[in-house]
C-alpha cells in the first residue's frame, strides 16, 4: 500500500480529528496543506473521479458565500475544477487517498 495522503486545511476541526486518529494508530501519512500547496487540475480530476460529488462541501461557509454565478460554475466538470483551484476550502475535509481509494470525511474507511 502506498503511503496515505491526507489533504485539507490544517486549522480545520475535522482535520485535527483525523490527524489525532492517524497519529494514535501510528499510521504514516503525507499532509498536503491546501493553503500552502493548492491542488492542481490533475489532482482535482482524479479526486472528482474517485470521490464524486461528495468531494465538494456544499454545507460549508465557503459554498454559502458563493454567488449564483459561482455555484453555477460547479455544474460542469471544467468549471468545478477551476472553482476548486480558486477556492480549495470547498473540498470536503479530510480528503484521504492511499493510491487506490480516495475518500472525504471522517467516516472514511482509510481512517483508523
Amino acid at each position: 500500500m502506498a503511503e496515505l495522503l491526507i489533504a485539507g486545511i490544517k486549522a480545520c476541526d475535522s482535520m485535527k480529528k483525523a490527524f489525532a486518529r492517524l497519529d494514535a494508530a501510528g499510521v504514516a501519512y503525507t499532509f498536503q496543506d491546501f493553503k500552502k500547496v493548492p491542488p492542481d487540475a490533475g489532482q482535482l480530476e482524479r479526486w472528482l473521479t474517485a470521490a464524486g460529488p461528495e468531494l465538494v462541501n456544499r454545507k460549508g461557509t465557503t459554498w454559502r458565500q458563493l454567488d449564483d454565478a459561482g455555484k453555477a460554475r460547479a455544474e460542469t466538470p471544467e468549471g468545478l475544477i477551476a472553482l476548486l483551484q480558486e477556492k480549495p476550502s470547498l473540498i470536503k475535509r479530510p480528503l484521504l487517498s492511499d493510491g487506490t481509494l480516495t475518500t472525504v470525511g471522517l467516516d472514511s474507511p482509510l481512517l483508523p
